[in-house]
């Protein structure tokens, strides 16, 4: 059994309620369908953080979104999977916060899968 985490970072204010709803269902959805685990398994939250502690390339919060995703995947995922789950997150947030994509940044952060556990118990 698989355990995918996303976190979303995203400055405060610059994004409505409605967005922040609809990133974490489409996120999660295409995670899960990129990796092929349960949709019900994903945990996706988002992080906001105020324009005053934000800053894009040493330059403080602007007005302009530059949004950061990270990624939970186990090591055993082909190269090709991550790439592409690498590009369809980003394009999610292009798509939904209408940002530019330039200024999307993400990472994956590769687990092994002993190192991860539900309920206390370790799982693949």
């Amino acid at each position: 059994m698989r355990m995918p985490v996303l976190e979303i970072h995203l400055v405060e204010g610059l994004h409505t309620s409605a967005q922040h709803a609809e990133l974490l269902v489409v996120m999660s959805t295409r995670y899960a369908e990129i990796t092929g685990v349960p949709r019900d398994r994903v945990r996706a939250h988002i992080t906001l953080h105020r324009p005053e502690l934000w800053a894009n390339g040493a330059i403080p919060a602007d007005g302009r979104s530059a949004p950061y995703f990270t990624a939970v995947v186990y090591t055993d995922h082909p190269a090709e999977l991550r790439r592409r789950l690498l590009g369809a997150l980003t394009d999610l947030l292009v798509d939904v916060l209408g940002v530019d994509r330039r200024l999307v940044h993400g990472q994956l952060v590769p687990v092994q899968p002993d190192d991860c556990a539900v309920g206390g118990l370790a799982r693949r």
